[in-house]
C-alpha cells in the first residue's frame, strides 16, 4: 500500500522475516539478528528517492563526468531502546552516516512516553533524517521524538518501524503531515495495555532478554 504520508513496504522477504518475529518461539539472538536485516531491507525503500549530485570519478580506464554521490548526509537516530536494535542494519546500508539517539520510556500507567536522554549530531538542518523504532504503538514516544528533532532545526525526517497500529499512524499523520511513515504492517489496533495486536510483543524485552 502507498500513500503520500505512509508507505506499507509489500516485499516477499520482508513479510517472511515479519512472520519469524511475530512467533513466540523466536529466541533472542534470532530476534536480533532479524531486526537487524529487516532494517537493511526496510531502511532500503526508505532511501529510494533520496538526493543525488553528479561528480566525475576516475575510473581504470577514463574520468567518468558521469557518476553520482548523495547530495544530503544521512542521519538515523534510534529511539531507545528498542530502536537501537535497528541501528546496526541501517549503519550496513550507510556506514558513514551519523547516529543521535533519543530515550524515551513509556509509563505504565498513563501509556504517555517519558524522555530522560537526548543526545543528536549538531549539523541536522541540511541533513536527511531516518528516525528508527521497531514499534508505532500509541504514537507517543515516535510524536515526542520528532519534536525533539525539529526543535533542532532538522526538517527532512522520515520514520521507519517494522510494524504499525492504525492509532500511531494517525497521531503522526496528525501532529507531522510532512512525515513519511515506513512500515511492514499496520496491524489490527492496541490492546488495554497499548500493545499492537496482533504485534509481536514488546520489541525491547523480546530483542534484550529483558522480558
Amino acid at each position: 500500500m502507498v500513500g503520500s504520508d505512509v508507505l506499507v513496504i509489500d516485499h516477499p522477504l520482508i513479510k517472511h522475516k515479519i512472520s519469524l518475529l511475530r512467533d513466540v518461539n523466536c529466541g533472542t539472538k534470532q530476534f536480533r539478528e532479524i531486526v537487524c536485516e529487516l532494517s537493511v531491507l526496510m531502511c532500503y525503500e526508505a532511501t529510494r528517492d533520496l538526493a543525488l549530485k553528479r561528480c566525475s570519478v576516475q575510473t581504470p580506464i577514463i574520468v567518468d563526468e558521469n557518476s553520482y554521490v548523495l547530495k544530503n548526509k544521512i542521519v538515523f537516530i534510534s529511539i531507545l531502546r528498542a530502536g537501537l536494535g535497528m541501528i546496526e542494519g541501517a549503519l550496513e546500508l550507510i556506514p558513514d552516516a551519523k547516529v543521535g539517539h533519543i530515550g524515551l520510556y513509556r509509563n505504565p500507567k498513563t501509556l504517555e512516553p517519558v524522555e530522560y536522554y537526548t543526545k543528536l549530531p549538531k549539523d541536522v538542518e541540511n541533513c536527511q533524517i531516518i528516525v528508527v523504532d521497531p514499534m508505532l504503538a500509541t504514537g507517543g514516544s515516535a510524536n515526542d521524538a520528532i519534536d525533539i528533532i525539529k526543535l533542532s532545526g532538522a526538517k527532512n525526517i522520515k520514520l521507519v518501524c517494522l510494524i504499525a497500529a492504525p492509532e500511531g499512524v494517525e497521531v503522526i499523520k496528525k501532529s507531522h503531515p510532512d512525515v513519511k511513515i515506513y512500515t511492514s504492517a499496520i496491524d489490527t489496533c492496541l490492546n488495554k495495555f497499548g500493545y499492537i495486536v496482533p504485534g509481536l510483543g514488546d520489541a525491547g524485552d523480546r530483542m534484550f532478554g529483558t522480558e
